[in-house]
């Protein structure tokens, strides 16, 4: 099957498909990125896959046939018939077809700054060195508008952790805003 040039729709040449991922069209000109299955480029797709001997990685996707490399995005193994390769990476067929791999896709996460956590902990940790407890409120309320829309953990989880330290944070700077009102208040009627 013809691949189209995303501008004037006419076949791209397949000796420029083959050549990488940049494929100049000879009838308007356009340059075109395209990522193929190497299966596309290949009159007989199967011969490309070298069959998979016992104890050696498979593809997820043919089973018989060796495994080249892992999916970036999902881990899955692929052959050489399913690899995809888009520069940053290789990906499998499945990853393709739902579009995880975009060329900014982000690469998979294996841990995440828990800022809720973070939002919980300051204003009872610092409630140890209670003079420090004048610097929770502003800096919870702070964590928590700048990283309220920010993903909170790679399992799921919602945000109680931030309007709870939130409350206690306020409370504790209420606390103090009434503790310099008390000093000032008996000071001027001390005078």
């Amino acid at each position: 099957m013809p691949v189209p040039c995303a501008r004037c729709s006419m076949p791209l040449p397949q000796s420029a498909l083959s050549l990488g991922h940049v494929a100049a069209c000879t009838a308007c000109g356009s340059q075109n990125t395209v990522h193929l299955f190497p299966a596309a480029l290949a009159g007989s797709g199967p011969s490309l896959a070298e069959s998979a001997l016992e104890g050696e990685a498979a593809c997820f996707d043919h089973p018989s046939k060796k495994a080249v490399a892992a999916c970036q995005q999902c881990g899955r193994f692929v052959c050489q018939l399913c690899a995809v390769d888009f520069g940053s990476g290789v990906r499998c067929p499945s990853c393709v077809a739902a579009g995880a791999a975009k060329p900014n896709a982000p690469t998979a996460a294996y841990s995440r700054t828990l800022y809720d956590t973070w939002a919980l902990v300051i204003p009872f940790a610092l409630l140890i060195m209670w003079p420090l407890t004048i610097l929770s409120a502003p800096a919870v309320i702070g964590l928590a508008i700048m990283k309220w829309k920010a993903p909170i953990s790679l399992v799921r989880r919602n945000r109680w952790r931030f309007a709870l330290g939130l409350i206690v944070a306020c409370l504790q700077g209420i606390g103090w805003v009434w503790l310099i009102w008390y000093f000032v208040a008996k000071v001027k009627s001390g005078s």
